[in-house]
């Protein structure tokens, strides 16, 4: 442990702080496990370890706040400097949390899920949130260990959690995504409401059945695709060849004039006499759901996949009523080795990153046979 402290106590390096950063994510890991391992032979020596960590760490903490209270008192001397080259605020706001994004974009395991990624905030504010939205297209697991540093950090910096500053979007439950933060770092968090009105341009009311989850996750997608410039299209009916990036604003508007449509198809037809009618709009709303994708596509467990599996199962009660009225119908999510699902799709597109090579990365349209008609899926899958 000697040498751990010895990097720790050294004033600004760049290694300190991403040992630091390490040892926190290190100790929250060990921390949960501990709570599902209490008969574990190694739990006595895993408690004495987080002891040792929680000594290198509080002493790491003592030295670096030693060290801001120098800074201040120079910085306090030297304080003609400041009055004849002032430091811009946006400068300062632009560096707070820049040596966070790197390391977390450094990470091996969360580069897996994200790719090459650059950041693109050129502001704290939204900086923290370009990073959290990045944590929602990887496993909720990581994503919750690194949230958790992240406020860590973030509290070393003077920035505090801020759970009353958020950007509210409409779901059929209270959930809080991700915090904001106070204090010498602001920035809004996400929390999802079940009292937030849907996009206006979908032109729904709240009626408590399955349409407000279809109309809140089409109204979390319209507003994302105001915030997040790394979304992609494969939608077959705006382009069949290939995966559109949405920074191309006809691409954005044909996405959207696509999916709100298909929204409002489904509004339309949910009281069809005819329940194919309503189960065919279905299917195609599934579709545009799940062919706005990130790449690589966003894991399956994340936060993002569990939002558009939570939408697909809707289908259910759609083909039990189908069922119900005298039809034979098979629905199938296609997921899995390409060589095992491709007799069941049709105009599927070739990947070249994320996910496992030959595997589905995503199933953009369900199979489905209706008495003897056969509706081919269809999916993004990684090259061999």
């Amino acid at each position: 442990m000697q040498h751990l402290s010895k990097l720790l106590k050294i004033d600004n390096s760049n290694l300190a702080w991403v040992l630091r950063l390490s040892l926190h994510g290190l100790r929250t890991q060990l921390q949960e496990a501990l709570k599902t391992a209490t008969t574990d032979p190694g739990s006595t020596a895993c408690q004495e370890l987080l002891r040792e960590l929680d000594i290198l760490l509080q002493e790491a903490f003592q030295q670096e706040t030693l060290s801001e209270k120098t800074v201040l008192s120079s910085q306090e001397n030297s304080c003609w400097e400041d009055v004849l080259e002032p430091v811009s605020s946006e400068v300062k706001d632009e560096l707070k949390l820049r040596q966070l994004s790197e390391v977390l974009l450094s990470d091996r395991e969360i580069s897996n899920y994200i790719g090459d990624y650059q950041i693109l905030s050129t502001h704290d504010s939204d900086l923290w949130n370009e990073m959290q939205r990045l944590l929602l297209r990887v496993p909720e697991k990581i994503a919750h260990i690194w949230q958790e540093q992240m406020l860590t950090q973030a509290s070393q910096l003077g920035a505090t959690e801020d759970r009353r500053s958020h950007l509210s979007l409409p779901l059929i439950r209270n959930e809080y995504i991700y915090p904001g933060l106070k204090g010498k770092v602001e920035a809004t968090g996400l929390y999802l409401s079940d009292q937030v009105d849907f996009d206006p341009r979908l032109m729904v009311q709240r009626h408590d059945g399955e349409l407000d989850l279809l109309a809140a996750v089409v109204s979390i997608y319209l507003k994302f695709l105001e915030l997040d410039s790394s979304l992609y299209h494969a939608l077959k009916s705006v382009d069949r060849f290939g995966v559109r990036s949405l920074n191309d604003e006809r691409e954005k508007s044909k996405y959207i004039t696509a999916l709100i449509d298909r929204f409002r198809r489904v509004q339309t037809t949910a009281d069809n006499v005819d329940p194919v009618v309503a189960l065919r709009a279905r299917l195609d709303l599934d579709e545009a759901i799940h062919s706005l994708v990130y790449l690589p596509c966003a894991e399956r467990y994340s936060w993002w996949g569990k939002l558009q599996q939570e939408a697909r199962r809707t289908l259910d009660s759609m083909v039990e009523k189908t069922r119900h009225a005298g039809y034979h119908v098979q629905i199938r999510p296609l997921w899995g080795t390409y060589a095992d699902v491709f007799n069941w799709s049709k105009d599927d597109l070739q990947l070249d990153i994320g996910g496992v090579r030959g595997e589905v990365s995503a199933c953009l349209r369900v199979y489905a046979k209706i008495n003897d008609e056969v509706l081919p899926g269809r999916v993004l899958f990684r090259s061999s």
